[in-house]
């Protein structure tokens, strides 16, 4: 197996810590000034000079921009409103939920995920069982792209339709899986099931938490199991090598973590809000806070590469989270009593089940069949759930629309 600890994807990895200044200097004042042909940024960035933003402290002066601010802009100046540079170009669109539109391109790693791919060992020789959806959001994409980045084939196999999933994947003889961290589980199981011995030995995972028991329980059947930080907007964010010590800041964006609530930095080690500036001249977004929680890890990874880490995913910022790889938002909640004038209030509860993320909506309600709520929480939600009706006044008094029940902190 490739050892993604000694092969180092390029030479930006392991840049000392003067050149990565030096290097900083040199590009933040493009991707602002690229920045600042996009309409909407041109008018958040109004009177900044690009040659001023050369290090973090500057760039730690200029204000947030949100995905509030993103979803606000397309409604006023559909499709992109705003966000894309006037000489920009881009061969797909994608729609994520919300609905909020973003671009792709075809031209190679695009979203740099080819970096986390070579860290976990995959290159030539290797299929890749892509499990991420391919249908309107772009996961998908990604890391097709990121695949072809490193050599790899790809077997498009989507979401869903598990027992053609193990029958491709022991036809074929599929190396690695990449996909949501719990879906694995579901194609290890049903190939146990059907007698099937497969050849998966790496997983490269995003779109949800990685729960230590479940990475343990691949582990325990030789499989190296990785995860990332990405976004539609952003690309590839972070992501795990096999030291597995935090995640390390892509070579491609510039994190900060920052006080919830305000565009501040927190010293390193303390818990705020993640804050993205990208290089991408396609899709530049500058100080992009994303909602979601860590911190900052001293030092720098045992495997070499000395770009900042950061201990992972945390949890949200807000109350927006992410459940089987969707977000589920309080305006989504909204919605759903919206719908039915006889539920007064409701609660999302996020929890795990059997290394799985499972999903129960609370609706306070005197009606005695849950059955007649199904199809509303799938078709607001954009998922299944266990609909629990409860009496009204029952729910705490606690603003709460999402309750998450699971945990995060891994240390």
């Amino acid at each position: 197996m490739r050892d993604g600890t000694r092969l180092p994807f390029d030479d930006l990895e392991t840049r000392s810590a003067g050149r990565r200044a030096e290097d900083l200097a040199r590009d933040l004042p493009a991707a602002i000034a690229r920045a600042q042909t996009a309409p909407a940024l041109a008018a958040t960035l109004a009177g900044v000079d690009p040659a001023t933003i050369t290090d973090l402290a500057a760039l730690a002066r200029l204000p947030l921009v949100r995905k509030s601010d993103l979803t606000a802009a397309q409604r006023a100046h559909p499709p992109f409103g705003g966000y894309l540079p006037a000489a920009g170009a881009h061969e797909h669109v994608f729609q994520s939920p919300g609905p909020i539109y973003e671009i792709g391109r075809t031209t190679p790693d695009w979203w740099r995920m080819g970096r986390f791919l070579h860290a976990a060992g995959v290159g030539r020789g290797d299929l890749v069982q892509n499990c991420f959806g391919y249908h309107l959001t772009p996961a998908g994409m990604i890391f097709e792209s990121g695949a072809r980045a490193v050599g790899a084939a790809v077997l498009p196999a989507g979401t869903g339709q598990t027992e053609l999933q193990v029958r491709a994947a022991a036809d074929l003889g599929s190396t690695v899986y990449a996909g949501t961290p719990d879906y694995l589980k579901v194609i290890l199981d049903k190939a146990d099931e059907q007698g099937e011995a497969l050849r998966i030995t790496r997983a490269v995972v995003g779109g949800g938490a990685l729960f230590p028991s479940l990475r343990q329980h691949y582990a325990d059947r030789g499989i190296l199991c990785l995860q990332c930080y990405a976004t539609a907007d952003l690309g590839n964010i972070a992501y795990e090598s096999p030291a597995m010590e935090g995640m390390i800041v892509d070579e491609g964006v510039v994190v900060e973590i920052v006080r919830p609530g305000t565009g501040d930095p927190v010293p390193d080690g303390e818990v705020g809000e993640v804050v993205v500036t990208t290089m991408n001249p396609d899709y530049p977004l500058v100080r992009f806070a994303t909602g979601d929680l860590s911190a900052i890890l001293p030092g720098i990874s045992p495997c070499g590469r000395t770009n900042r880490r950061i201990r992972g995913w945390l949890g949200r910022a807000d109350q927006a989270t992410k459940i089987k790889g969707m977000f589920v938002r309080p305006e989504q909640v909204a919605q759903l009593v919206a719908r039915h004038p006889e539920v007064a209030r409701a609660r999302v509860i996020a929890d795990r089940e059997a290394e799985m993320d499972s999903l129960t909506v609370q609706l306070e309600t005197r009606a005695a069949n849950p059955a007649i709520y199904e199809g509303s929480v799938i078709e607001v939600l954009k998922m299944r759930g266990r609909v629990e009706l409860v009496p009204p006044g029952s729910l705490p008094n606690d603003g709460k629309v999402i309750e998450d029940r699971r945990r995060y902190d891994q240390a």
